[in-house]
């Protein structure tokens, strides 16, 4: 009888360390992909039971949630949402989260180990911490006024301070409202389809996501390289550049825009936009010499976050002779970010130290006290000090007598340079105007922004009528206005 007790006890006790095997193995081995298991909608319900933490402009948040009683309890709400739209980007209980909602997801849930009183405090207790705040570097004065400027046309506005890297301004347009988005339900998804099928593409962030042929706002980076390498050693002094310019290997004759750029100098190549000289230096410079300047820049980079991925300004690798000399004006496969170009910008305007960009500017608990904070870091030295002051007197002499005169700010020094892309077969495609710029008080010591717009023009547009003068320099002048109030 002893004997079958003891059997039956044997079996019992199996089974309880089967049970335990499996209880192991199901809360520690298989945890991760229960948890990623579509039909749990557990963790989805802790997500959405807290308030979310806030984005913060200005010293205000710009995001906000609200109860709505359901299951997916906090929705998240916006202010401003179309115009803040490219630096929040959406939080949806239905297609998750982009941009800053994306890359901060951890803080603004609550979930981020730098929000625990203590080490591995999440781990060990199982509380989660309110969601923590995010402010950013953007200026809302200067938001309002680039995406004020810009009245709903494609395209976008970048703008730095260029002793920091502080993102100041990020636009696109058209814009959409995020909040759209945030719930769940029929309204949602058909938001969602409209936005998706819209032409205008609304929810593309063509400020770091889109990139676009620079065209002669290029020349500032082909000038740089050559000052550095020494082939232009005067910038007043004849470039030996020929007028008219044919392409090497080629019959095909570049044109310019503009009377007098036969054998010009590079100071009134960059004034009135020549590039019969851009082209020759480029090509003088040679592929070896402009990549790496381009790469000084943060042309070819795709390890640049800011903290959400930017997409790649291209300049080719591998390239013949004139297709160098084309892409040294910002043609062929060149193509740059909005954000891309307030850096060479930005550059030029601090004495050649390109910082890197960023646009948090700390994070903090729910309680306002700071636990993670952002500090300028430098990111190439993108030219020699030497030829970022001269870059610095033909981007204003650009702009005090030449094709940016636009852009002019009575009372303070500003630097520009316009650029007009035209692209696809014959140049029919959608023409770009772009206007990169610096400005500065008449007491600072230092300039106080760098600013790259760029605007889509209508494919039926007269090309003649099309410049980034006339269409990009008004509104980063409105933009440099709000940072020298600032």
């Amino acid at each position: 009888m002893i004997r079958y007790i003891r059997r039956a006890a044997a079996l019992c006790l199996l089974l309880l360390v089967a049970l335990l095997v499996n209880a192991a193995r199901v809360q520690i081995i298989e945890s991760s992909s229960l948890d990623k298991n579509p039909a749990n909608r557990r963790l989805a319900i802790a997500r959405y039971d807290e308030p979310r933490g806030d984005i913060l402009v200005g010293g205000k948040p710009v995001t906000g949630s609200k109860d709505t009683g359901q299951q997916l309890r906090y929705e998240r709400t916006y202010t401003q949402g179309p115009m803040y739209a490219p630096v929040t980007g959406y939080a949806s209980q239905t297609y998750g989260t982009t941009l800053v909602e994306n890359a901060e997801d951890g803080v603004l849930t609550g979930t981020a180990a730098m929000l625990a009183p203590l080490p591995f405090w999440n781990d060990i207790s199982r509380i989660q911490q309110p969601g923590g705040d995010v402010v950013t570097t953007i200026r809302p004065s200067m938001q309002r006024a680039a995406f004020d400027g810009l009245g709903g046309k494609r395209g976008a506005v970048a703008a730095l301070e260029p002793s920091t890297g502080k993102i100041l301004v990020l636009v696109s347009s058209p814009s959409y409202d995020p909040g759209l988005l945030s719930g769940t339900g029929p309204p949602v998804k058909t938001e969602w389809a409209r936005l998706n099928a819209s032409g205008s593409q609304p929810m593309l962030n063509r400020a770091i996501r889109q990139t676009y042929p620079p065209g002669s706002a290029f020349k500032i980076v082909t000038a740089a390289a050559a000052l550095d390498a020494g082939v232009v050693t005067d910038i007043d002094a004849p470039s030996g550049a020929p007028d008219p310019y044919v392409l090497p290997g080629t019959r095909t004759t570049l044109p310019n825009a503009t009377d007098g750029c036969g054998d010009a100098s590079l100071a009134y190549a960059i004034q009135w936009s020549c590039n019969t000289v851009m082209a020759h230096l480029g090509v003088k410079v040679g592929l070896a010499g402009m990549l790496d300047t381009v790469g000084r820049f943060g042309f070819n980079d795709r390890r640049l976050r800011i903290p959400s991925g930017v997409a790649v300004s291209n300049f080719d690798r591998h390239m013949t002779v004139d297709q160098l000399a084309l892409s040294s004006i910002g043609q062929f496969d060149t193509t740059a970010t909005p954000l891309q170009m307030a850096m060479v910008s930005a550059a030029v305007a601090n004495g050649g130290d390109l910082k890197r960009p960023y646009l948090v500017n700390r994070v903090t608990r729910s309680d306002g006290r700071t636990v993670a904070r952002n500090y300028p870091q430098s990111y190439q030295q993108a030219m020699n000090p030497a030829t970022a002051q001269q870059l610095q007197r033909m981007m204003v002499q650009a702009v005090e007598e030449g094709t940016g005169e636009n852009a002019a700010i009575e009372g303070a020094t500003v630097g520009g340079k316009t650029g007009t892309a035209q692209h696809g077969l014959d140049n029919t495609g959608r023409p770009y105007a772009w206007f990169i710029s610096w400005a500065q008080a008449a007491d600072a010591g230092q300039p106080a922004v760098a600013v790259a717009v760029v605007v889509e023009e209508d494919v039926s547009a007269d090309r003649g009528e099309i410049s980034g003068g006339g269409s990009a320099a008004p509104i980063a002048r409105a933009v440099m206005e709000a940072a020298l109030r600032h």
